[in-house]
């Protein structure tokens, strides 16, 4: 169910449109909070731990082949903003060849750098083999993981955030009947883990694609858009690799923080790894909203509406520190009780270790909810640089808090890394979104009311309020005025 988000009142329609991605990620973290589960009680904690030792790595590869395909996804978002329909199939083919590509390479180099990484991580001796093995199996599947996030992007990016879910729901369903049954019946360890997920994942693709070609004609590829032009690859590059390289250089910071907690033994790592699956849900909840707002601000440059991204992210930013106020306050009341579903008993110091990350993270997800909102506003309008300038500075943040901070004050020392990397992106991200934001405020607009010369057929809420069967003849503005740093798309043929 395809829907604009160039209408209706700004906090709205970002609100409707994250309301699926939230629900999507807490029931993604929810499979991982069983997943987390079963192995950490069927397996052990030396299993729990291993897996664990792996994030950092495949945060690193995966990562980086996500952020490269919501990148693919944001000129599909600013087509559809503007009412190309051919723009929009256009961006489609080329976003699905690129994703092709990234997923081959991901699928033969992966598994070869696994061990030698792991070892380079300093990785316990006694985690390292299952470690390898996890890492392995997901690589080897990685492009399920990928495919079905750009299909995913592309689907939210003309204003669909429903029906991901639904297919989200479905394979996390899948994923936690098959983890149960792989590592405890069928008893394949750790493999079993990672393998129920590259199944699960490999399902969703198929229902993706089964949606994408019954209902959502507007993303179908015709032959002549898979002559993919020089200019349109290397558009979908300009986005995508900054995104990428984004969430690699985060990743590396994430492993400066692996190697230091891989030095205070498997207590630590075990720690790490519960707090993490905790505060990945918060975490998650407050990058929804980014999203959205990188959708919304895409839609909105497309339809050349500069003003209702400067009033939709502010609104945006307001939820995002009321909903971080919450979480934060319910992370350091409950947070030790959740980890002792991980744990189980005779374990109080993972228990103490992770409530002191919880407690540390709870305090500072203000900030984290202004940098997803920040960042994606950039990233949603084209402003790649300064998200990918916060990225260095959040690597740089970590790697001092993991080595000096560790060394002094241990757990709690690593523990500090993230709310200093979020702090200091959103020391860089205000400043640059200010000027951005005067920028829009200086921009006369003048709507035209007129409609598409061919309508593009689209299902679903055109204010964001109800849900209505109707054809999109959005009226297309006519901005006035000059905006350097902005950069607005030019209008393609429509399809007749």
């Amino acid at each position: 169910m395809a829907t604009t988000l160039i209408t209706g009142r700004p906090w709205r329609v970002i609100l409707l449109f994250s309301v699926p991605l939230l629900i999507g990620n807490v029931v993604q973290q929810l499979y991982q909070f069983v997943d987390t589960i079963v192995v950490g009680r069927q397996l052990g904690v030396d299993s729990l731990a291993a897996v664990g030792a792996t994030g950092s790595l495949i945060f690193l590869i995966i990562g980086f082949a996500w952020g490269l395909a919501s990148g693919f996804a944001i000129p599909t978002a600013q087509a559809f903003g503007a009412g190309d329909a051919r723009g929009v199939s256009r961006s489609v083919a080329t976003g699905t060849l690129l994703t092709a590509v990234t997923s081959l390479i991901l699928t033969v180099l992966g598994p070869l750098i696994a061990r030698p990484f792991l070892e380079l991580l300093q990785t316990p001796s006694e985690l390292l083999a299952e470690a390898t093995t996890f890492t392995q199996v997901t690589f080897i599947g990685g492009s399920t993981i990928m495919f079905f996030n750009y299909l995913a992007a592309i689907i939210r990016a003309i204003g669909d955030s429903t029906t991901p879910l639904v297919f989200l729901t479905i394979s996390c369903g899948l994923n936690v009947g098959l983890v149960i049954l792989m590592v405890g019946p069928l008893g394949w360890g750790v493999a079993g883990a990672a393998l129920a997920t590259v199944i699960a994942q490999a399902v969703s693709v198929l229902l993706c694609l089964g949606y994408l070609w019954r209902k959502l004609p507007v993303l179908h590829v015709h032959r002549d858009d898979w002559k993919v032009r020089r200019a349109d690859a290397l558009e979908h590059l300009r986005l995508g690799l900054p995104m990428g390289f984004q969430a690699s250089i985060i990743a590396i910071g994430a492993l400066a923080v692996q190697v230091a907690l891989n030095t205070l033994g498997a207590d630590a790592v075990a720690a790490y790894t519960a707090a993490s699956r905790i505060d990945g849900l918060a975490v998650a909840l407050l990058a929804s909203l980014g999203l959205a707002s990188s959708m919304y601000a895409a839609q909105n440059l497309g339809a050349r509406r500069p003003d209702r991204i400067r009033r939709g992210t502010v609104q945006a930013l307001w939820m995002a520190i009321i909903t971080s106020v919450l979480l934060g306050v319910i992370m350091i009341a409950f947070g030790a009780s959740v980890v002792r579903l991980f744990v189980g008993d005779g374990s109080d110091r993972v228990v103490d270790l992770a409530h002191q990350m919880l407690i540390i993270n709870g305090v500072s997800y203000a900030a984290l909810g202004v940098l997803f909102v920040l960042r994606g506003v950039l990233q949603g309008v084209g402003r790649v640089a300064i998200p990918t300038i916060t990225g260095v500075v959040e690597l740089v943040a970590r790697v001092i808090a993991a080595v000096a901070l560790g060394a002094v004050w241990d757990f709690v020392g690593v523990a500090l890394s993230n709310p200093l990397a979020w702090i200091g992106a959103v020391v860089i991200l205000v400043p640059a979104y200010v000027s951005a934001h005067r920028g829009f405020g200086r921009l006369p607009v003048e709507p035209v009311e007129t409609t598409l010369t061919t309508p593009m057929p689209v299902i679903g809420p055109s204010e964001g309020s109800r849900t209505v069967d109707a054809v999109f003849t959005a009226p297309v503005p006519v901005v006035s005025g000059r905006l350097s740093s902005l950069r607005l798309p030019r209008r393609g043929r429509r399809l007749r």
